[in-house]
């Protein structure tokens, strides 16, 4: 997480041609405003080749209001997930792109601004080959059917829609959503090893 301060001057007159009243409140400068897609858009822009030169695809950016400041979410995904390591990386490389760009072109966001870096989370929709692929064996639902992914291709995804093979080409399918599964407690497995051990002390605290 990244967090950076910027001090402004406060708008306002000519020197010495604003009057106070002795009993008056400080003013607390305004925020300045900012066109939030924009810069979101202008964000992107900044740090989409970074992100794909450290090996990672770029799958959102937002920027929100919080209070006086900006946050900057970035989220970051590659195959076979994304470490606390990883996150920490490539927070460092986002954050020194935006110190560049601002350096060289200008402010990028007015005032003081957070950034968080993270991964994204199984809610997350399936709208990308990319994000099928890094999802096979899950059982995910689209179009209507609920099924699990066998493997992807460059036409398509298959699924198991049970326990017969359905094919979905990439220009036929809509957004996918992964399905939380609970494991059934007749499925569960357990160490026979424990329950014998159970017996063993209820045998010995019956004899005397």
């Amino acid at each position: 997480m990244t967090q950076r301060g910027r001090a402004g001057a406060r708008p306002g007159g000519r020197p010495g041609s604003s009057r106070t009243r002795p009993d008056a409140e400080p003013r607390t400068p305004s925020v300045p405003r900012v066109d939030l897609t924009a810069a979101r858009a202008r964000v992107r822009e900044v740090i989409e080749p970074v992100v794909t030169a450290a090996g990672y695809d770029l799958e959102d950016v937002n920027v929100s209001r919080a209070g006086r400041r900006h946050v900057v979410r970035v989220l970051v995904d590659t195959d076979g997930g994304i470490s606390l390591d990883d996150v920490a990386v490539v927070s460092r490389a986002i954050s020194d792109a935006l110190d560049a760009a601002e350096e060289s072109g200008g402010e990028l966001l007015a005032g003081e601004y957070q950034l968080e870096v993270g991964s994204p989370g199984v809610d997350r929709p399936l709208t990308e080959p990319r994000h099928w692929r890094r999802n096979t064996g899950r059982l995910v639902a689209v179009n209507g059917l609920i099924g699990r992914v066998i493997s992807t291709d460059d036409t398509g995804v298959t699924l198991d829609v049970d326990s017969a093979t359905r094919e979905l080409a990439w220009t036929d399918l809509g957004a996918g959503k992964v399905q939380i599964e609970f494991k059934r407690m007749d499925e569960a497995e357990f160490d026979d090893t424990d329950l014998g051990d159970d017996d063993e002390e209820d045998e010995g605290e019956g004899e005397e």
